[in-house]
Formats: structure tokens, sequence, C-alpha cells
């Protein structure tokens, strides 16, 4: 099988689990992911099967679109809701509708963040959830972040000490919604942590066309079982259709004269059938010409 799997990852399991899985299911090794999901996290997370696994590196630079809810009150190890308790500070009533909508705002646009402790970062070759575990903090330098969308989306409620809210984020790679609902607590004079995460969308793939594994299992039974093509993946990025006589040329990885098309870093080659021969990017060391980056075998 050749394509993409928008799979609707189960909490419990990490991106590798998922994979593990996938790879039995279908029968092959070439299954990989887009981009990691903590084991507690559900939602979108699109699988790479067959030669589609040679886009994988390109969708990972996805915008990812999450529904989260941000607890004021305290915060925790992990700045999640599996962390245990670090400070504590009881909140007596609701932020108002101002003061929240003035703390998102802080936080639109382009950012910057320090990761977490618990996370796969590495510092000095060590990945920061390694220090972590064994207590131990380490400097890290910050990291920038891009907030396309950042929004409430429901009731603000307020229990035992703690107030609720609930936001939908569209961002960038990298950024750590944990770390986010942190900075946000912070800047409404709370001790916070993320209880709650979702990603709805990762690129053009949406929650409502995930499959769990139930679903999956099924189909293959039943033989009903489609992936999304390639191409699919690819349809954001700007694009060049060409003639029949220079597919060859795009298949044997030739360097080509620069086209008006490429306006960005990567071009996608399509041939009129609608399939992607290959991605090409401006020359490192010829300008005014092409290379290849990825050539896509048939």
């Amino acid at each position: 099988m050749n394509g993409i799997l928008p799979l609707k990852k189960p909490a419990g399991m990490t991106s590798h689990d998922c994979v593990a899985i996938t790879r039995k299911l279908l029968r092959t090794k070439k299954v990989g992911h887009t981009g990691t999901l903590d084991p507690d996290v559900t939602g979108v997370l699109p699988l790479c099967i067959g030669r589609a696994t040679k886009v994988a590196q390109y969708m990972t630079d996805f915008s990812k679109t999450y529904e989260a809810v941000i607890t004021l009150g305290f915060s925790t190890t992990t700045e999640d809701a599996s962390g245990e308790k670090v400070e504590e500070k009881y909140v007596d009533k609701l932020p108002t509708a101002n003061e929240i909508e003035q703390a998102l705002r802080a936080f639109r646009g382009d950012i910057e963040q320090v990761p977490p402790m618990y996370s796969a970062v590495k510092i000095n070759g060590k990945k920061l959830y390694e220090y972590a575990f064994k207590g131990e903090v380490v400097e890290r330098p910050s990291r920038k972040a891009t907030i396309h969308e950042l929004e409430l989306i429901g009731e603000v409620t307020h229990e035992e000490g703690t107030v609720s809210i609930p936001v939908r984020v569209t961002c960038s790679k990298g950024t750590y919604i944990r770390t986010l609902a942190v900075d946000i607590g912070e800047k409404l004079g709370f001790p916070a942590h993320m209880s709650f995460l979702i990603r709805t969308a990762s690129g053009p793939f949406k929650l409502e066309e995930c499959l769990t594994f139930d679903e999956i299992k099924q189909m293959i039974e039943d033989e009903t079982l489609s992936l999304f093509p390639m191409e699919y993946a690819l349809s954001t990025m700007p694009s060049l259709t060409v003639e029949r006589e220079l597919e060859e040329k795009l298949q044997n990885g030739a360097v080509l004269p620069q086209v008006d098309e490429m306006t960005e870093d990567r071009l996608v080659m399509y041939n009129k059938d609608g399939e992607a021969i290959a991605i090409y990017q401006k020359h490192p060391e010829k300008p005014g010409l092409m290379k290849p980056e990825k050539v896509f075998s048939r």
C-alpha cells in the first residue's frame, strides 16, 4: 500500500507504538509518522505508508491545530495533568472575559518558548526528559514558534480553587502547548498547567477524516481501506505540471534552469496525470538553477 493513513491516535500510546501496530496491521515495514504526540494526547496523527514515507519530512512542517484546556491554580513538573504539583495558588474567582482576551492576545504571532524539561529536545547529546527523570534541571535555549490562532472556544469554569479555560490553538511545528498554557497562566497571575489536549488538524488532515485502530482493522477485513494519495500531503506546496518529454529528465535527477513557479525554497513537479515526480530546490551553489531534493520512484 502507498499513501497517507490519518490515524486518530488513542491515549496511552506513543507515536512509535502507533507505527508498530500499523506495520503489523498492514503487513509492511514502510510506515513512518509525521511528528510525535505525547502518550496522553489524542487526535490527528498522519502515517505515511510505502512510497509515501518519502514525504514524511515535509509533513512535519505542517501547521497544527489543537483544542486544549488551560487550568489555573497549580503547576506541575511536566506542565500537564500527568505531573506532580509544583506550585499552588487558590483561584477565588473567574478571570473576566477582557482579562482572558488580553492574555491570549499577548501570545498570538511570533513568540519564544523555553522547551519543557519533560521533552525530547537534546541538550549536550541527551534528551531533556533523561535529565528530568534524574531530577536534574538544565539550561535550555529558547526557541521561536508562531501562534497563528489562539481563541477561547467554550465556557470558563470554576471548581475547587481552580479555573479551566478551553482554547483552540493553530501553531507552527515545534510549539509546546503545555508551555503555552503555563505562560498564559502566568500572564493571568496564576500557576497553571495543560489539563487536556487533542490535535484536531495537521496540515490538510482533519480529525473527522481520521480512523481508529478498530476502524482500520474492520476496513482491512472488509477490503475497503483506502489511503489518501501522497500528493494530498504536498498540496500546500508550490507546484508545476510538466510535459511528458521532461518527465524522464526529472526521474533521472537533472539539474534544470530555475522557473518562475519556484517562489519558495521547494517546488513539487507533477506529470500530466497529477502524480508527483520530484521535489526540486534552488541550487545551493549555482544561481539560476534548481536541482532535485527528492525523486519519487515508480
